[in-house]
């Protein structure tokens, strides 16, 4: 590249960011317009692109008409589309134009907002939004800003799920005067559940498991329950367990990533029972919740705990406002220093669609949930084989004891076609279909195909 070049070289020019950005936005309205003509599972081979890119990056700029044209014929085959209506195989990553223009907004100002004086806006904003979302919820005071805890986004409950656990153990040697035990993968429990529980968790297993460790010498710490499992949808008995926990002095957890956002709905609220229990609860927005990728909701009873065992203090980040105890230093509740404008994202999100939207895209959802598993149940071919809880409907064709993998076979089936992509789970070894509803494109209409598409492909095996 030369001098001439270089001195046109703008990386931010308003005037070709405008033009550019919607040229990008166009694009993506056209892949959505067209979103059904693609197969729904990506059916490329392993090393696909390496074939189709050049081994080097370029020299000198190309234009981005160009870009686009590689993104059509060469990224695009080897996507798997999660927003396309027929996609049921996972729990949905939402996406919605509100959690898509908050986004733009998010990666516009591209801010770091480590602590408060980094983007003042973006931790207030953050700290206002956790408490929309925990009423919205009917979270306790004890979880909320405007109560005596609080909250902090997360990109996936994963993260928040480490984050607690930190504190708690934390908080579980400050307690043992500081004393070090071992903990190891090993120290970790999966309690087995089955279908006499609806697969959630056994308050009796739970006490058995603990009082085993205790005679074993270990000190139990931490319990995760969790509301709409991935194999099953299965919900814990959040009250029952947290007794156990607090006989035992154990920190509760509630991971709520996928079903967490139903409790916007009075008749969901149930589930969240004995809430009250737990030391913190995460929900993920990305999921169920039309907020795209990523955003995961974390609030905990004793934010102090969290910063206790997250916080650093280099002298390059203190100020007067940190010192003064007055604000709340994000990179204190994680474990990276960096983090994203989160928060403009789900305030669009929940301004744009408002609750009464929002509980219309989750009761939509459920309703398509209950058609299908009412067409399931109609065909005595198949069963039903956990009851539904939200809107995930876990299934089987009946096999016959010589065709164990009757249902392997189906799903196989099912994605190769190109029409649908579905998962599976194994339930006390029993091979079962998931049928995961919610991406948000998806109607009535979608479903009945799917169903008539598994009728058809079962069909064809029984023969």
């Amino acid at each position: 590249m030369g001098s001439a070049s270089r001195k046109t070289f703008l990386p931010l020019d308003p005037v070709t960011f405008s033009n550019e950005s919607k040229a990008v936005i166009d694009f993506i309205a056209d892949y959505y317009e067209n979103l059904e003509k693609y197969p729904v599972q990506s059916t490329v081979e392993p090393g696909y692109l390496s074939v189709m890119l050049p081994e080097s990056a370029p020299y000198c700029p190309e234009p981005l008409q160009d870009i686009l044209e590689d993104v059509s014929n060469c990224i695009i085959p080897g996507v798997t589309h999660w927003q396309s209506p027929n996609f049921f195989a996972y729990f949905h990553a939402n996406a919605s134009t509100a959690g898509f223009l908050g986004e733009m907004l998010c990666s516009g100002f591209n801010v770091v907002g480590f602590n408060w004086i980094s983007s003042p806006a973006a931790t207030e904003l953050e700290s206002i939004v956790l408490d929309w979302m925990g009423k919205m919820l009917k979270l306790p005071s004890s979880f909320l800003f405007s109560g005596t805890g609080g909250g902090v986004l997360h990109g996936s409950t994963c993260e928040a799920a480490v984050c607690v656990l930190a504190a708690a153990r934390d908080k579980a040697l400050k307690e043992l005067g500081g004393e070090t035990r071992r903990h190891s993968p090993s120290n970790f429990r999966l309690i087995e559940t089955s279908f006499s529980t609806g697969f959630s968790l056994s308050p009796e297993n739970l006490r058995f498991a603990i009082e085993d460790d205790i005679k074993s010498g270990l000190v139990p710490l931490f319990l995760c329950a969790t509301i709409g499992t991935t194999p099953s949808g299965a919900v814990d008995p959040i009250a029952e367990l947290g007794k156990v926990a607090m006989e035992f002095k154990l920190w509760l957890h509630i991971d709520a990533a996928y079903a967490g956002s139903g409790r916007i709905c009075p008749e969901l609220r149930h589930y969240l029972d004995g809430v009250e229990l737990a030391n913190s609860i995460s929900m993920n927005p990305h999921k169920w919740f039309l907020t795209n990728m990523d955003c995961c909701c974390l609030w905990i009873k004793e934010p102090k705990l969290l910063v206790d065992s997250l916080s650093t203090d280099p002298e390059i980040l203190r100020n007067n406002a940190s010192k003064s105890k007055a604000v709340a230093d994000y990179k204190d509740w994680q474990i990276a220093l960096s983090r994203r404008f989160r928060a403009l994202k789900l305030w669009v999100v929940i301004r744009r669609h408002g609750l009464a939207n929002l509980m219309y895209h989750i009761r939509s959802d459920i309703a398509m949930a209950k058609r299908f598993e009412a067409l399931v149940g109609e065909d005595e071919r198949f069963e039903i084989v956990v009851p539904r809880k939200f809107a995930l409907v876990c299934f089987r064709l009946k096999p016959k004891v010589e065709e164990e993998d009757l249902n392997r076979k189906l799903v196989e089936a099912i994605n190769s076609s190109g029409r649908a992509f579905m998962s599976h789970a194994v339930l006390s070894g029993i091979y079962v279909i998931r049928c995961a509803i919610g991406t948000t494109l998806t109607q009535q209409h979608h479903v009945d195909a799917l169903w008539k598409l598994i009728q058809d492909k079962a069909q064809s095996l029984l023969m």
